[in-house]
């Protein structure tokens, strides 16, 4: 006895399709599986066996060869459960085989027959729908996530019994899962705080937008207390809201990844990841036996945010310069190679030095040179490279917390942030890869960054009398056109790049000789 019929397993952070054959022979009872599965589908046996004869139907007593096609490619996770389960229930004769092959079937079973929620549905939904199928059958926790997807129809079940009545033909009595995409959308759009929570730190909220407006990377310096924590939470706020193809790339990766919540339907709003300082370099990454996505695939299309940075391995914050560089990362094994993207900002925020008084008029700071120094140290220059703005986070005034007055909203900010990104994409319209001021090189920085006279001698000024590194010119000019940008300036005018000036605190002697 024989039957057929169709799954789907995740490989990075696409899909592929896998053909589940089940054979019934004569022999002692037992369940053989093969085709490189790894544990969890090797436990589907028990699951399998239990789910089926719980639901009311005859197991076979015989020995059965359930087969993973392709064979050579690992296989894991619970979600075969399901589609083994259905191909077994085939193969003795109490399923209709006929319309079989039109179905993806996905979905781990409880012991009395649950159908319960599984792993990156989105991914497959979608390869699925490019390979021809007719319909999908998934747990109900999953349908919201399928149906993102055009293009194929999703029946959410509950139970075996309700699967095995779905390809018996009753799926053509039923509608299929519908959702109202725009409404899902617009509902996740909301974040849980805002700008105008934040008192005082009018200089560092400006540097933020300025950031959020021309993609820059930034690094807060300040004492413990100044709010930085605050202010980096605060930033996937005033970003430009997602689009809908971005949602579906953020939403796919966290759906391969596991953290995506049951029956949520989408990620509408920008990552934030804040992993701690004592992440390891493959946790940063991805990586694992079986890739899984890092943290910087996490905040794709959103924000990273590295507290404490000089806390972190040198190590780890090294492995952050070829995805910074190139908005994606290669995780090679032996027998597989796999890219997740990961275009995110790079939030960071350390203290001055390691008491974290150093500046600091109300209190004192008892490092030494040396200390600060080594301190400091911990982060490379290659690092910093990929940095464009460094903003001091002062001490906050008590006459500032304590005002009733409250702050800007996001919504303003992100107005703005919005206009100066629409200018970007009209000046890089056509040029690949760049969307925003912080992807310009060299060359497209001599032909959207010039300066007249006056700017040029105040570039010349920062250079030689404030000490700044030869890496923050540049640097400088990115940022200045972004706040042209803001202003709606065609030109880069000299007061654009006196404030692109004062975000390169970390260039200055002050630190950089202590």
């Amino acid at each position: 006895m024989f039957s057929h019929l169709i799954s789907a397993a995740t490989y990075g952070v696409n899909a592929f399709i896998v053909d589940v054959e089940i054979h019934i022979e004569s022999g002692l009872p037992k369940v053989i599986i093969v085709g490189l599965p790894d544990s969890a589908v090797q436990e589907s046996r028990e699951r399998m066996s239990a789910a089926v004869k719980n639901s009311g139907f005859k197991f076979p007593s015989r020995r059965v060869i359930v087969n993973l096609a392709p064979a050579d490619v690992k296989k894991e996770g619970s979600a075969f459960d399901l589609p083994i389960a259905i191909g077994v229930i085939a193969a003795m004769g109490q399923v209709e085989t006929s319309e079989l092959d039109d179905f993806v079937i996905l979905g781990e079973l409880a012991l009395d027959g649950t159908v319960r929620h599984v792993h990156g549905i989105l991914p497959i939904a979608v390869e699925a729908r490019d390979r021809g199928k007719k319909a999908i059958i998934l747990p109900k926790g999953n349908a919201k996530e399928a149906a993102m997807v055009d293009g194929i129809n999703v029946y959410p079940v509950e139970t075996l019994t309700e699967a095995v009545q779905l390809v018996n033909g009753e799926y053509k009595l039923l509608e299929p899962f519908h959702v109202n995409k725009e409404e899902i959308f617009n509902q996740e759009l909301i974040y849980p705080v805002d700008f105008a929570d934040v008192k005082g730190q009018e200089n560092v909220k400006r540097a933020l937008e300025v950031a959020a407006a021309g993609g820059h990377n930034v690094i807060m310096i300040g004492p413990p207390g100044s709010g930085k924590t605050m202010l980096a939470k605060r930033l996937p706020t005033i970003l430009p809201d997602m689009t809908f193809e971005e949602a579906l790339e953020t939403t796919k990766i966290h759906s391969v990844a596991g953290i995506l919540p049951v029956d949520a339907g989408l990620i509408a709003t920008r990552p934030f990841r804040s992993p701690h300082h004592t992440i390891s370099d493959s946790a940063l990454v991805g990586g694992g036996t079986m890739p899984k996505p890092g943290e910087i695939s996490l905040a794709h299309h959103g924000v990273l945010f590295l507290d404490e940075l000089p806390e972190f391995d040198r190590s780890v914050l090294e492995v952050l310069r070829q995805p910074l560089e190139d908005g994606h990362v290669t995780i090679s094994r032996t027998k597989l190679s796999l890219d997740y993207p990961s275009k995110f900002m790079l939030l960071a925020a350390m203290n001055p030095c390691p008491c974290g008084n150093y500046g600091n008029p109300n209190a004192t700071c008892n490092c030494g040179t040396t200390q600060i120094q080594r301190y400091m140290s911990k982060i490379s220059g290659p690092l910093l490279d990929r940095i464009d703005i460094h903003i001091e986070v002062p001490a906050v005034k008590y006459s500032e917390l304590s005002s009733k007055r409250m702050g800007e909203p996001s919504a303003a900010v992100r107005e703005r942030v919005k206009k100066a990104r629409s200018i970007q994409r009209e000046r890089f319209n056509g040029r690949k890869g760049l969307f925003k001021n912080a992807d310009m090189q060299s060359k497209e920085i001599r032909e959207f960054c010039q300066a007249d006279q006056r700017g040029e001698d105040l570039l010349k000024q920062a250079i030689t009398k404030l000490g700044l590194s030869a890496r923050a010119y540049d640097r400088i000019l990115k940022v200045a056109r972004t706040i042209a940008d803001l202003s709606e300036s065609k030109n880069i005018l000299p007061e654009h790049i006196g404030e692109a000036i004062q975000y390169r605190s970390l260039d200055r002697q002050l630190y950089l000789d202590t």
